[in-house]
């Protein structure tokens, strides 16, 4: 068996109890983490080492690092985190759960890795992300992050004024469609089962937008391997260089069940953790940030709630850390 090339260094997991553990080392997580460790507080980031976005060739919309590999933002991220004292931790979390509280009451959780290792932290900031479950429909997923998209803000300018085809999969492609009619002049909507109805029909023939109710079976490459169209029911092919699909997005909860955090249904979408504000939680000491709340927030949005979680995290560490000292100081100074 060949062995795999871990996609970063990882730093030793601390031993003792450390301020804050965040899992997951993309946008948010790495932004949070940042924010803490420049307020001097004792952070890891435990990473699973395997990106959302890592199929694309660079990530768009972000303001002075447009067109930057997803990678190479990452590798910057961990390199800013561990400049101030943070550590990032290549592992797989199989569990996070409350433990017991420390003498003065301060919260206390133990996070467990696939490895056996673990660590004891007094807040989490949980920053998963998500997975995107793709129509299983051959040959999507080969070109997922390509020419298999789902974000017009993300890679809509890089397929400008192509052959595009929207593979609906409910109510809310019909927005989809009208995003990426903005961008290119030839667009096909594949209703591949869902429901359209007539006054959407209508205003899509008035944009010019062609519809067809046929199922769609099968994405067709061309002789280079590139994606050429799709292959319908019927037989047809319909040529396409582009396919746009929403898909449902299910977010990252292995390991964290044990923390109970709420999640909400959001219809067409998904299912994410519910959250507040700065990520704050129901549950005391657990904070979340990134796509693991809001399921449509781009790399730019991610790391912004990831910074915001992580004030939040120092402000109410600070709380307790007076409470603490007050405690220690005995009854004479309450």
């Amino acid at each position: 068996m060949t062995e795999m090339t871990p996609p970063f260094a990882s730093d030793e997991l601390t031993e003792g109890t450390i301020d804050t553990v965040v899992i997951g080392g993309g946008a948010a997580g790495l932004n949070g983490a940042l924010i803490l460790a420049r307020s001097r507080r004792s952070v890891v980031v435990i990473d699973g080492g395997d990106p959302r976005n890592a199929p694309a060739d660079a990530v768009h919309g972000l303001l002075a690092l447009d067109g930057t590999p997803p990678s190479e933002i990452l590798r910057r991220g961990r390199e800013h985190v561990r400049h101030y004292g943070g550590r990032v931790v290549l592992g797989k979390v199989v569990s996070a759960e409350p433990a017991a509280a420390s003498a003065d009451g301060d919260l206390r959780f133990t996070v467990t890795l696939a490895d056996g290792r673990s660590i004891t932290a007094r807040r989490i900031l949980v920053a998963t992300g998500l997975t995107d479950v793709l129509p299983d429909i051959p040959g999507l997923t080969e070109h997922w992050g390509h020419t298999v998209l789902h974000c017009p803000y993300c890679h809509g300018w890089e397929v400008r004024d192509e052959p595009i085809g929207i593979l609906a999969t409910g109510p809310v492609s019909i927005s989809h469609a009208y995003l990426y009619r903005q961008l290119t002049g030839d667009l096909t909507y594949f209703t591949h089962g869902t429901e359209l109805d007539e006054e959407s029909r209508a205003r899509f023939a008035a944009r010019g937008i062609r519809v067809i109710d046929t199922l769609v079976t099968e994405i067709v490459n061309g002789d280079d391997g590139a994606l050429a169209g799709v292959r319908l029911a019927d037989g047809e092919v319909v040529a396409r260089r582009i396919i746009a699909v929403l898909a449902q997005l299910q977010i990252r909860a292995h390991g964290l069940e044990g923390l109970h955090l709420p999640v909400q249904d959001l219809p067409d979408k998904g299912r994410s953790f519910a959250s507040g504000p700065a990520g704050i939680t129901d549950v005391p000491g657990v904070w979340v940030a990134g796509n693991a709340t809001d399921l449509t927030a781009q790399v730019g949005a991610s790391a912004a709630a990831g910074a915001l979680a992580g004030a939040d995290i120092n402000r109410m560490l600070a709380i307790a850390d007076t409470d603490a000292a007050l405690h220690a100081a005995g009854p004479s100074n309450t």
